[in-house]
């Protein structure tokens, strides 16, 4: 529940809104989502998936559970973190970063 309660004050941050916008986007009451963000409670999987969504992040990051692909679990953190972040661009912003990071990985293969 640590992790949740973590991730769920992180996300909203990010997102700079506070626990009571965050519970109000989701549909929730402020003081179930003050549970939940807190560590006192854990949602059910129907609204753990709500609250993923609306914050637009994954249950998996809200969870702390990491991809097996990834061997190093501050690489996987990072997988995740680029992944909300994207999720917050314009499908321009996005586009232009992907060509950024495709040019960074071609540099490399100069090297």
């Amino acid at each position: 529940m640590e992790t949740l309660a973590r991730r769920l004050q992180e996300r909203a941050q990010q997102l700079g809104i506070s626990n009571a916008e965050a519970a109000r986007r989701i549909g929730l009451d402020e003081r179930r989502y003050a549970h939940y963000a807190s560590g006192r409670r854990e949602p059910d999987l129907a609204t753990l998936v709500r609250i993923a969504n609306t914050l637009e992040t994954s249950p998996n990051w809200l969870l702390g559970v990491t991809l097996k692909t990834a061997k190093d679990p501050q690489f996987a953190a990072l997988l995740e973190r680029f992944s909300n972040v994207a999720n917050g661009m314009t499908k321009q912003e996005l586009e232009m970063f992907v060509i950024q990071a495709e040019a960074v990985v071609a540099a490399k293969k100069r090297d």
